[in-house]
């Protein structure tokens, strides 16, 4: 199975391309604003270094959020793109999951964070399986103060990961049984392995079916209640 892994919710824009259990190629970016501009150079590079054509994806995987709003929806565009014109299937992933996976830790439960803006974070459990990781309850949309509290009802030992650093310092100070570590970001590779283990067990969804995971809504909104029955230009 040859799979391309789109990561673009994060800051840390990543793409890599990889067949059975071995990624073949990878780029990576760190630049919140500059996603759309390192897609295709990141796609060529890797297709390149593969000696891939896009024709030879089977799985395009793509990180849906949450995350940032313009970085989930270049990512998932291109995503898209690719799929309908080669015929691929598209598997959805998100993003917590991505960082979740890579979390270094035998035992602790993990709790993966990722920079939402706005001063909220998008927060969501798990516990560490031979081989991966388990999600252990809802993803959701906090504040600090919020999240501080979550884990404080918490009587797991704890390793938070993601974007900690976003976080206020004193969110975490003084915490008992709570560690933070890497990654910071998810990562292309991380998404590839999420979703090579689902389209193995055939936990393939319609292409219609995916669709961003913002957790919020957009920054920017129309009010249809302002435009006239007729239009919202003058006639």
């Amino acid at each position: 199975m040859r799979i391309l892994a789109i990561e673009t919710a994060t800051a840390a824009s990543s793409v890599a391309l990889g067949e059975d259990r071995d990624v073949l190629a990878s780029a990576r970016r760190v630049d919140r604003r500059g996603h759309v501009g390192f897609l295709v150079p990141a796609l060529d590079f890797c297709f390149a270094q593969a000696g891939w054509s896009p024709q030879d994806v089977d799985v395009v995987a793509v990180d849906v959020g949450p995350g940032l709003f313009s970085g989930i929806r270049a990512g998932l565009a291109t995503a898209q793109a690719v799929a309908a014109a080669v015929g691929a299937h598209l598997l959805p992933v998100s993003s917590l999951d991505a960082v979740a996976l890579r979390a270094a830790t035998a035992h602790r439960r993990i709790w993966s964070v990722v920079d939402a803006r706005r001063g909220e974070v998008a927060v969501g459990p798990y516990r560490p399986v031979p081989g991966g990781v388990l999600r252990d309850g809802p993803a959701e949309l906090v504040t600090p103060h919020q999240f501080r509290a979550m884990l404080e009802s918490d009587p797991s030992d704890i390793l938070v990961v993601g974007d900690h650093a976003a976080l206020p310092a004193e969110t975490l100070r003084g915490l008992h049984g709570v560690k933070s570590g890497r990654p910071r970001y998810p990562a292309a590779d991380a998404v590839l392995q999420v979703a090579r283990g689902r389209a193995e067990r055939g936990d393939i969804p319609h292409p219609d079916d995916v669709r961003p995971r913002y957790l919020r809504d957009a920054d920017v909104t129309i009010n249809w209640s302002d435009y006239r029955s007729e239009g919202p230009w003058p006639s």
